[in-house]
């Protein structure tokens, strides 16, 4: 196959029902792909008590860190109709905006919790009431900041991440990818996948996959990767958008060439 990507195989660490996009672009650009899930994502129930303290419209600003968050809303919240919301990234936008949510705020340029704080909407939150919608176990950043500039803030956690079930396949696929290691990138999208990527492997297998280049999004999530020992090099993208993703990966083998044949 020809491509930019050709030669190269991604392994793809996204949550399943998040991951085909990229597969798709990855593929078109003439990467082989491996789709190894490192976590599911499972939405929490709530009590009736907890759904009516998080009812969106109670609130001056409904702030979604993520997609899985804007769905796991839907699913146990009611919907926001007056409320003003953010959006912690383009994708969560389109997650939001897709489901009929009107977004009001998302920052330009980086996809996390500083580029949130950037925004020139929560500047200046004395006295806002604000909603932040995210998973279990999220970074307390937003919420401290927050409350720092004034703002009465909650924090609803909507969904949890957990192992992925490793598919023996897949696992085969990814032992014949670490043979190559100058032809094989590993792809991860935040910590928690990284974490969840290095929790399902032998040492073995570790020593080979850390030796791998990692494409991630920001310098927050590379220096965890540093922290945890991985060797290869690594190609960071400026958001874990598909799109930027691939770009990163695009411009990395321009710059150092195609991985050698088979």
């Amino acid at each position: 196959m020809s491509g930019p990507l050709a030669g190269l195989t991604v392994v793809v660490t996204r949550p399943e029902h998040q991951a085909g996009r990229f597969i798709e672009l990855a593929r078109a650009a003439g990467a082989a792909t491996v789709a190894l899930p490192a976590l599911v994502v499972e939405v929490v129930e709530l009590d009736a008590a907890t759904r009516a303290s998080l009812a969106p419209d109670d609130y001056d600003w409904v702030i979604f860190t993520s997609a899985n968050a804007v769905e796991a809303a839907l699913a146990g919240l009611p919907p926001p109709t007056r409320c003003r919301i953010a959006a912690v990234g383009p994708a969560t936008a389109r997650a939001a905006t897709a489901r009929g949510i009107r977004v009001d705020a998302v920052p330009a340029g980086r996809s996390d919790s500083e580029g949130l704080l950037a925004l020139p909407a929560l500047a200046d939150a004395e006295g806002l009431r604000v909603l932040i919608l995210r998973g279990v176990g999220g970074r307390d950043l937003l919420r401290e900041e927050l409350a720092r500039r004034g703002a009465d803030v909650v924090v609803g956690e909507l969904y949890r991440r957990k192992p992925a079930i490793a598919d023996p396949a897949a696992l085969r696929l990814l032992a014949e990818a670490l043979r190559r290691p100058r032809a094989t990138v590993v792809a991860v999208t935040s910590v928690e996948v990284l974490d969840g990527l290095l929790g399902r492997l032998d040492a073995s297998q570790l020593a080979r996959l850390r030796s791998t280049a990692l494409l991630l999004p920001g310098q927050r999530v590379a220096a965890a990767a540093r922290e945890r020992q991985w060797a290869g090099e690594l190609i960071v993208a400026p958001s874990a958008e598909d799109a930027a993703m691939l770009a990163a990966l695009e411009r990395h083998v321009a710059a150092r060439g195609r991985p050698p044949p088979a």
